[in-house]
């Protein structure tokens, strides 16, 4: 039963997330990227702390835990998605989701100084699987990809803000060890997030403006219910079961949700690095997340 959980913890957020690189593109446009990162998840944040509230869970905590969540917010739901939104500028979603899968390695080091994590080899192994499938499905992008134009910027953007998800996660596995409960942490989160970059956008005189349009609102209210709320809360509860470092292979397997979706909706072409590349990322996630069952003691 808790190995079916934490499956159902796992598919779900990839699913989802799989999905948020294609909508993301309809935020895109006319409305400042930081101020889409601000609407976001100020929205699903006042949500989140409507639904604890309506379930009766405990708002109440102490300014040190408060302290801790704004952190969580700032680094989880905040300056990590304004640099997504801005790398999405100058790169394809395929480069970006490239450079996510980093983010297993990040979190194994981060963990390891920070959570004092060991570094267990066959999840090592498991994340060079993932990040070399990813890396060959999306081949092309990578064999176009040049430093004399704007997708080096795109990249530092992209490195930056998985690094940033990185501690954020992190930060999150050290608040779950200090029982601060996840639905509430990721509901006060969020809306720290949304207000450090209102306050960042307020510094940097970014105009306040909203596209009322149906692609730019649907996108939004799909990014806030499913893409924040729902996948966020599987998520942190999975790092709270399982570790930072063996719940990143969500962020792995979204790349192959992705390569469906582009298939379905944007008429991406399947090859054979695009099936040698999702077995590659399969195989990774098998090795890595199987644990041998330990055989029953037979009574004496």
């Amino acid at each position: 039963m808790k190995e079916s959980n934490n499956l159902f913890l796992f598919a779900i957020p990839a699913l989802i997330w799989g999905s948020t690189w294609y909508v993301i593109t309809f935020q895109l446009g006319s409305v400042d990227p930081i101020m889409s990162v601000t609407y976001r998840f100020a929205l699903a944040g006042l949500l989140f702390l409507a639904y604890c509230k309506i379930r009766s869970k405990n708002l109440s905590f102490s300014w040190q835990i408060h302290l801790r969540i704004a952190l969580q917010g700032i680094l989880l739901h905040g300056f990590n998605y304004w640099l997504v939104y801005q790398s999405e500028q100058y790169l394809t979603s395929g480069l970006v989701a490239v450079g996510f899968s980093l983010i297993i390695f990040f979190n194994m080091v981060f963990g390891a100084i920070f959570l004092k994590q060991p570094i267990v080899p066959k999840v090592f192994i498991g994340a060079l699987f993932g990040v070399f499938g990813t890396m060959v499905i999306f081949k092309r992008e990578l064999m176009a990809f040049t430093v004399a134009d704007e997708s080096f910027t795109g990249l530092i953007l992209c490195i930056a803000s998985v690094m940033i998800a990185s501690l954020g996660n992190v930060t999150s596995g050290y608040n779950s060890k200090l029982k601060i409960p996840v639905m509430q942490s990721t509901a006060f989160a969020m809306l720290y997030g949304a207000i450090a970059m209102f306050i960042v956008a307020v510094v940097l005189n970014r105009p306040f403006t909203i596209d009322w349009s149906a692609p730019y609102v649907f996108s939004l209210i799909y990014l806030v219910i499913f893409g924040s709320i729902i996948a966020f809360n599987m998520y942190l509860t999975l790092i709270s079961k399982i570790g930072a470092g063996k719940a990143a292979y969500t962020i792995v397997v979204v790349p192959v949700v992705a390569v469906i979706i582009s298939t379905i909706f944007e008429g991406f072409v399947i090859t054979e690095y695009t099936i040698i590349g999702m077995l590659m990322l399969i195989v990774g996630n098998v090795f890595a997340l199987y644990k041998k069952k330990q055989p029953k003691a037979v009574a004496a």
